[in-house]
């Protein structure tokens, strides 16, 4: 029993640790969501980590570039590697690739974010 307990605790602090980690699809949600998320993530914890997998890939890469070219990003770190992924429990594990990349806020984060605010506040009058 002291076993679960030791793992729920670990399994615990890796989610805590992990608040900043945005789970990118291809197929839910628009690209503009993510980067606006990736936006605020950034204003609460300084930095964020993108992840995708398989096909999603391309829409993670495509996400961080916009926040690096926009001037409100810096990568910090890149990792690619390979998980094994099951449809059911008892098949066979299917290798699919899998993308985490780092960002960090600019210097110039928060001055854009606060020509962004401004200009919303305009459009809306």
């Amino acid at each position: 029993m002291e076993s679960i307990t030791e793992g729920v605790q670990k399994m615990n602090m890796s989610e805590s640790q992990k608040r900043n980690l945005i789970q990118v699809s291809n197929t839910k949600k628009p690209l503009f969501f993510y980067v606006n998320l990736a936006k605020r993530y950034m204003q609460q914890y300084n930095d964020v980590e993108l992840s995708a997998l398989g096909m999603a890939i391309a829409t993670v890469v495509t996400v961080a570039e916009i926040l690096k070219n926009n001037g409100f990003a810096v990568e910090k770190k890149i990792r690619t590697l390979t998980v094994d992924m099951r449809d059911e429990a008892e098949a066979r594990p299917i290798p699919k690739a899998k993308m985490e990349i780092l960002l960090g806020k600019t210097e110039r984060f928060d001055e854009l974010m606060a020509a962004e605010a401004e200009e919303r506040g305009e459009a809306e009058e």
